[in-house]
This record gives C-alpha cells, sequence and structure tokens, in this order.
C-alpha cells in the first residue's frame, strides 16, 4: 500500500533478521492497531541454504503471521550492503514513502558484517530523508523520523529498554519457524549457525531479558539517544 503513513518501520539486510530481532514486538504492536512494515534490503540470494523463492516465500508467510502492514525488500546484493549514495536515496525513498514514526534497523555490533552495513546505510537514510533539497525517486517530500533504535540479532549486548513480549512470545517462534529452509536441520541442510537449536537460543536471550525486568520474555534494544519516560519513576 503506497503513501500509507505507518507507526514503525524495520529494516533488516535479509529475511528473517526482523523476526530474529523483534518479532515479538511488533506483534504486539500490530495488536494494538499499530500500522508496522518490514523492509529487507537484499533478497538474501547468498543464503546457504534455500533459494531467493523460497525466502521471498517464508517471509511473506511470518509477515501474515505478525500482521504487518507491508512488507518489501530493496533487492540490494547479498553481501554487499556497502555506503553508496544509490542505497542512501533507496532507503530514504522507502523512509519517505511511508512516512513512519520510528524506524529499528539491527545493532551495529554482530558477527554477520551485513547486519552493521544495513544499520549504517539506514542511520545515512534517515538523516538525509528529513532533508529537504535532498532528490529521491518520484520527489517525494521530506519526513523525519521521530526515532531510531536498533534490535540485536546475534549478539546479546546490555540493553538500553526493553519491551515486554511475555504474551507474544509465541507470535514470535511461530513467525521464526516459517523460515524452514534456515532453521531446520534436515539431510540436504549445508551446516550454518542458525541451524541445529539457534530458534531455542534467540527464546533463551529474551527469556534472560525477560528475568533482567521481572516479566517471563522480553526483547532488548539499544538506542544512541535518552529515552524519555512519560511516568513517575516513585510510584505510578
Amino acid at each position: 500500500m503506497i503513501n500509507q503513513h505507518l507507526h514503525v518501520l524495520a529494516f533488516g539486510a535479509h529475511a528473517d533478521d526482523v523476526e530474529i530481532g523483534m518479532a515479538g514486538t511488533i506483534a504486539k504492536l500490530t495488536s494494538q492497531g499499530k500500522q508496522v512494515g518490514i523492509c529487507d534490503l537484499t533478497d538474501a540470494d547468498l543464503s546457504s541454504n534455500g533459494n531467493v523463492p523460497l525466502r521471498k516465500e517464508e517471509a511473506a508467510k511470518a509477515a501474515g503471521i505478525l500482521n504487518v502492514s507491508m512488507r518489501t525488500s530493496l533487492g540490494f546484493p547479498d553481501r554487499g550492503l556497502f555506503l553508496k549514495d544509490e542505497y542512501i536515496r533507496e532507503i530514504a525513498r522507502i523512509i519517505r514513502t511511508y512516512k513512519p514514526q520510528s524506524v529499528f534497523a539491527p545493532y551495529f555490533e554482530d558477527r554477520h558484517p551485513d547486519h552493521g552495513h544495513c544499520a549504517s546505510l539506514v542511520e545515512e537514510a534517515v538523516f538525509s530523508s528529513a532533508i529537504r533539497k535532498y532528490v529521491t525517486e518520484g520527489n517525494e517530500p521530506a519526513h523525519r523520523v521521530e526515532r531510531v533504535y536498533f534490535y540485536m540479532i546475534n549478539g546479546f549486548h546490555k540493553p538500553d529498554f526493553t519491551i515486554d513480549i511475555t504474551q507474544y512470545m509465541d507470535k514470535k517462534l511461530q513467525a521464526l519457524r516459517e523460515y524452514k529452509s534456515q532453521f531446520e536441520q534436515t539431510e540436504k541442510t549445508y551446516s550454518t549457525p542458525l541451524v541445529n537449536g539457534y530458534i531455542e537460543t534467540v527464546e533463551s536471550r529474551e527469556r534472560m531479558f525477560g528475568k533482567l525486568v521481572g516479566v517471563t520474555f522480553a526483547e532488548g534494544f539499544k538506542t544512541k539517544v535518552p529515552i524519555l519516560l512519560n511516568r513517575d519513576l516513585i510510584g505510578e
């Protein structure tokens, strides 16, 4: 849906990045009536398992489970997410098209270089999309994103804030399990860090984050700016 204003737009380098990092938060937001979109920068064409059509099918099924308003892929080259002007402009165009209030991207510190490169590209595009004279295809007007946050994929870092996803952990696991080509071990599966217990590792991480804040499951996020709490810190 074009020109739909989103509350949240989450970027990932590959399909399944967003689900690993924040599927529970997305499920929580959409259950509250928030408009959420996902933008994958690549088609994950270098994936050791699966292929592009299958990855797209899995991504569509996961998006349906999370009830997102839109999901798209920009088709940038897998393992080619470098700081190029053409990539920044295309991401800025997506931001201007969907006008999200908040943008999420992978946290910079991750074993996969594409995830950190994705974060850098998104940061650049968020800044450029707010510049009135910055030109993108279609000449969309400038849009200023209110907040940029970073979710974790392979890392376990001290979060700057967490979101309680206890009631939505099942949705997260359901979405992740749609990526059978990535997470299921079969006789034909090429051995990667994603098979043989990866989903269980993610579940354990969210359980640990939950334990830190007194809930069963939570997702952790990083931010470069302070969070404003609109509540009394002493009591409700």
